[in-house]
This record gives C-alpha cells, structure tokens and sequence, in this order.
C-alpha cells in the first residue's frame, strides 16, 4: 500500500504517521509539500496534525487553499481515501470535504492528555481493524476540537452511519466528563457520503507501538492497509 502524506507549513505529526503507516504497511509514505500541485499514486492520503498557517486566521482555513488541496479532493472524488487527523480534521472542514467544523474547546483552553473513543461503525476501510462498540484509548492534543454542525446535518451523520468514533468513558458510555472539548453529540470524528474520507481529532498514529504507551492505534493503520491491499 502506498500512502502519501502531505506536509503544510506547521504540520508537526507528519513523521508519526508515517511511522504508524511504516510500522503497518512495511513501506515508506512519500512525504508531499504543500505547494506542490501534484501528488505521486498513491492508495492513502493523509493530512497530518500540526497547526498549519499557525491557526494564524482558523485552524485549517490557510491550508485548505493550498495549491495540493486541488489535487486532494480531485483523488477523493476518484475514491482515493483520504485520512485527516487533528488539524488535518479541521483542514477536510475547511475545504468542504467533510461537514461541520471544528470550534475551541469549551474549556477555552488546549488539552493533550489520552482520551477514551468509542468505536461507532467497524464497517468502513479506516474502522475495520476494529469492532463497533469497542473502546480504545487515545492521545488528543487541541484547543479547537469542539465538533459542531446543524441539527439536521448531525442527524444525517447518525442516520448514515457517519460518525466514525464518539469520545466516552473507560467503559464506552457516553458521559459528560468524557466529552472534554464540548463536541457535538460527542463526536470525535466523521465520515464522508462514501466513507472514503475520514477526519478525527485524536492522534491514533501515537499509540501505535508498545515504546509510546501503547497500541490501540494500531488497529486503525493496520485495517486501513488491510482493506487496500
């Protein structure tokens, strides 16, 4: 599987991804820069976290104007998966290709602590390494993850099967507490129409090897390079 990952001014977890994607996949990503008009062929692309444009005008704004994200969503119409995590998340909102938005936690404040997230369908490319219900621990690290989108848009989210994971307790229920940025139904992330694009705010690719604390990230690298091969 070949994977690329694109790289804007401010990206900070691009070499973790691509160590998650190494550590599942046996092969090296190709690293993209931003300003670049085109990308290489690749079978995963991938917005890493970071704070890109230094959150200068809204997290993700600058960036989804990037001369790649031509590209990106070109390939994504073409079914190519697209994976956007933490700013990433927020880049895929800013650029129409996933719904809602990303607004500062209700703490006001930025948190980078490990979080629990449910997970809500297995049934997809990104999720399959998973089971729907499951609970696996994850590492956040944002001030702006407060999901939000209309009623109407959440409801079709919920209806479709479109919500990727949901932040939660240790023991999966969904609780106040667990919920520490304030999102939206406690969404934690959120699929596309066809579920090929997926953006989430935790980092899944820091909890890939035993070395960092641990593994439950694992599964989302190795379903994904399991349903591409």
């Amino acid at each position: 599987m070949k994977a690329a990952v694109v790289i804007f001014p401010g990206s900070n977890r691009e070499r973790d991804v691509c160590a998650a994607l190494k550590r599942a996949s046996g092969l090296e990503p190709a690293l993209i820069w931003h300003g670049e008009s085109e990308l290489p062929a690749a079978d995963l692309i991938v917005l890493p976290g970071g704070f890109a444009y230094g959150d200068y005008l809204r997290c993700g704004a600058m960036a989804a104007h990037s001369p790649i994200m031509r590209e990106v969503k070109a390939r994504a119409q073409k079914g190519v998966p697209v994976l956007g995590i933490c700013n990433g998340f927020q880049v895929l909102t800013e650029a129409g290709m996933l719904p809602g938005a990303l607004l500062a936690n209700r703490t006001l404040s930025f948190v980078c602590r490990d979080v629990y997230l449910r997970v809500e369908n297995s049934q997809t490319l990104f999720t399959c390494g998973y089971e729907a219900g499951q609970t696996i621990r994850v590492p956040v690290a944002h001030g702006e993850g407060n999901y939000t989108a209309d009623s109407a848009t959440l409801d079709r989210l919920d209806g479709e099967g479109r919500v990727a994971f949901r932040y939660c307790d240790a023991g999966g229920e969904l609780t106040d507490e667990g919920n520490f940025n304030g999102s939206a139904r406690s969404i934690a992330g959120v699929f596309n129409e066809t579920r090929t694009v997926l953006g989430m705010m935790p980092h899944p690719e820091n909890v890939t090897d035993p070395l960092l604390g641990g593994t439950d990230g694992q599964g989302l690298f190795s379903g994904i390079v399991s349903a591409l091969q």
